[in-house]
């Protein structure tokens, strides 16, 4: 892919680039989908830019992170799963050496660049290496290596290559505002030290993703929001989607999961209420931290030509925390600290009654709340139902686009589509080789014709996580969960896949089975079975973040 400089760019300089990532946020939380969130920063970035109705994540952070930095699909760079290391015969879970990073690409073009928030894409967490961000192309990094953790003690916290945990303990630190003021910093850097030059920053926050850890006055914005529960607020939900033009009024709401009670029935609706007031805290503190990055960029007048892009990784999660396995869930992979900073026990699960939100406290917001996050769609992070791969996404550039107005776009489009748009607006090539060995050609294609209004041909589009896989193909989107049989259906008709109609069609399931298998082969997906078969040998269960 070569990319040239747009004609609709001012002539005298390259835009700069804020791609701005959520971490475990379903597809309507925000207002702007349709959601109970007060989102100011990001309704501003709606209503002046252009929202993505049908645009796809991976179903997973590591994957959707790897995916999205380098313009590729996860098993090709070595991140089938997450960052754990099962090589030779699984995925190796660090961010291969055989691909380019959006920062690498942008970096060589003359671009500063600067990353604040999660990385997840290394193996060795502990010691500086390859798969770390400052060896993939970010001049500047401040943010966590790891998957998940406590917002006020984070582990490997770190700051270009040296480990800050300790930084933590300062009163009133809370990570997904450190984000921000680290992201801040850079600006203010970037201004005194580059000004003449663009820069990428990639803000990567943790928020909303377990635990559920908020500042009180955020929570208490949202006390009495959710009290109508799950069930009244998935079909307000849906209505508003459709007054936005982002659903279709024809794709009925998806039922109620099965494994969730009814809203009448549910004993402790208070404490079950609270669980979402402070999951919806951890998103609006985002918002507030993303409105600060908007500010700073008016200040010094870049921000009309700086293309901003919002999404999230995947889907809402319906991990639950149980009192009796927590620790069993967590400590797996993410080591719990058992004592607040002030020395105070912290208290890990969801225990019914115990108000999330404070240090003391380790919780998930669980299945039924993720279940209203998703809305209208059915599934969650993990399965790539259209439940676990739908994002919002949302762009705003206009010095590139013009006044978009919070134009809507439906086509399908996905992560790999953003190394490539990024590289045709910085004016930047592609590389075929990357210290000397080659690398595969980026996967997606540039998402600038969407973004303007025109279409782009078809193409189809491929998913696979943990057995669970999928294919796309215009209307028709073929897909499975792991040991279950194929599902077909008619997006442009039941994009809420309620109505399987393989059965009807079993020449054109075998059609898309048949471009699956071959995509899968080509890029190196490792069968399910063979994934789990390597766990068992090995001596240890699933991997969770």
């Amino acid at each position: 892919m070569t990319a040239h400089n747009p004609t609709h760019n001012p002539p005298d300089r390259r835009p700069d680039i804020v791609l701005i990532l959520a971490d475990d946020m379903g597809f309507s939380d925000i207002a702007g989908y349709g959601g109970e969130i007060d989102t100011p920063a990001l309704d501003r970035l709606a209503e002046r830019g252009v929202k993505l109705t049908q645009f796809y994540n991976t179903a997973r952070c590591s994957p959707s992170r790897a995916s999205l930095l380098t313009g590729l699909h996860p098993h090709q760079v070595g991140i089938g799963i997450l960052n754990f290391d099962d090589s030779p015969d699984g995925y190796p879970g660090n961010l291969s050496e055989n691909c380019a990073t959006i920062a690498e690409v942008l970096k060589k073009s003359g671009y500063a660049t600067y990353l604040s928030g999660k990385w997840h894409l290394a193996v060795d967490m502990e010691n500086p290496n390859d798969a770390w961000p400052t060896r993939r192309g970010f001049d500047r990094f401040f943010g966590t290596l790891e998957g998940a953790g406590s917002y006020y003690q984070p582990r490997t916290l770190v700051r270009d290559e040296e480990n800050i945990e300790d930084e933590a303990t300062a009163d009133g630190w809370f990570y997904t505002d450190v984000i921000t003021d680290n992201a801040l910093h850079f600006l203010r850097d970037h201004e005194a030290q580059r000004a003449e030059d663009p820069f990428f920053m990639f803000v990567s926050y943790t928020a909303p993703h377990w635990p559920l850890h908020a500042h009180e006055e955020d929570i208490a914005k949202y006390a009495n929001r959710f009290d109508e529960g799950w069930d009244a607020l998935r079909e307000q939900r849906l209505e508003r989607l459709i007054k936005f033009g982002i659903i279709d009024p024809a794709w009925r709401l998806s039922d109620r999961d099965e494994r969730v009670p009814a809203w009448e029935d549910v004993v402790d609706k208070a404490w079950e209420a609270s669980r979402m007031e402070v999951y919806a805290a951890q998103v609006d503190r985002m918002d507030q931290g993303i409105g600060r990055i908007l500010d700073q960029l008016e200040r010094t007048g870049r921000l009309d030509n700086t293309l901003i892009i919002f999404l999230s990784d995947n889907g809402g999660c319906a991990e639950e925390m149980p009192p009796e396995s927590v620790k069993e869930f967590v400590t797996a992979f993410v080591p719990l600290k058992e004592t607040s900073r002030s020395g105070r026990p912290v208290v890990p699960g969801n225990v019914t009654g115990l108000r999330p939100g404070p240090e003391e406290t380790y919780q998930s917001y669980g299945r039924a709340w993720a279940n209203l996050s998703n809305t209208p769609f059915r599934e969650y992070k993990h399965w790539v139902h259209e439940g676990g791969i739908a994002t919002p996404f949302i762009v705003h550039w206009p010095a590139g686009l013009g006044e978009a107005d919070g134009r809507l776009s439906t086509q399908p489009c996905q992560l790999v589509d953003v190394l490539p748009t990024l590289a045709e607006i910085a004016g930047a090539q592609y590389p075929s080789h990357r210290r000397g060995q080659p690398i595969p050609p980026a996967e997606g294609r540039s998402l600038m014709p969407v973004l303007r209004g025109e279409a782009n041909p078809e193409r189809d589009l491929f998913w696979e996580h943990e057995g669970n896989c999928a294919v796309r193909r215009g209307k028709w989107k073929l897909v499975r969960k792991y040991r279950h049989p194929w599902e077909l259906y008619d997006i442009d008709a039941d994009r809420t896949e309620l109505n399987d109609v393989a059965a009807q069609h079993p020449d054109l399931v075998k059609e898309l089975e048949a471009a699956y298998d071959a995509w899968a082969k080509r890029c190196g997906v490792i069968p399910r079975d063979r994934v789990l078969q390597i766990y068992a040998e090995r001596g240890h269960g699933l991997p969770e973040e």
